[in-house]
């Protein structure tokens, strides 16, 4: 955020509440279901409203000099301020740190994953089933190919945040 000191009316601060709270209602916790083909998580927004959470895509403002804003604009990009750092903290909390000197990614084929993407737009998580793992000449996966509702994609494991499955949920 800018240096800039940002006074919100009430109204603007209860509407940057619900939109935050949205965005942590929105996190995928577990798969759906097992089938391979379904890429839809379980999230709070199911307990709450029986369905996930969804939000109409807004232009990106971070690039916007704060003192060309308006008020409902300056409100936006700190709704979009808090999404980028809080999914990029929820990522790093799902992923596990582990040497390339083992194959310990506990990825296999039809985990469901979580892409990372640091130009995502709020509420939209990118989610896929991991279709192959790719080993490199030493035999340990470094990249898998990735169904998505676009198609396969490859990524790094790195970039790949496994979500736990509904029994692992049950044992935590």
């Amino acid at each position: 955020m800018d240096a800039v000191d940002r006074h919100f009316t009430f109204e603007e601060i209860s509407t940057l509440f619900a939109q935050v709270e949205a965005v942590l209602n929105s996190r995928p916790l577990c798969p759906l279901s097992s089938n391979p083909n379904d890429l839809l998580p379980l999230s709070p927004g199911h307990f709450i409203i029986g369905r996930p959470l969804t939000a109409l895509p807004t232009s990106k403002l971070e690039d916007v000099r704060e003192s060309q804003l308006r008020r409902y604009e300056r409100l936006e990009r700190t709704h979009q301020h808090f999404w980028k750092r809080w999914q990029r903290e929820y990522l790093s909390e799902l992923q596990q740190r582990t040497k390339w000197k083992a194959d310990k990614s506990r990825l296999d084929i039809g985990d469901m994953v979580l892409l990372a993407d640091d130009h995502a737009p709020p509420l939209a998580w990118k989610l896929g089933r991991v279709t192959r793992l790719i080993s490199g000449p030493d035999g340990i996966s470094r990249v898998a190919d990735v169904l998505t509702n676009r198609g396969i994609v490859r990524r790094s494991l790195v970039r790949l945040c496994r979500l736990p499955t509904a029994e692992e949920l049950k044992n935590y």
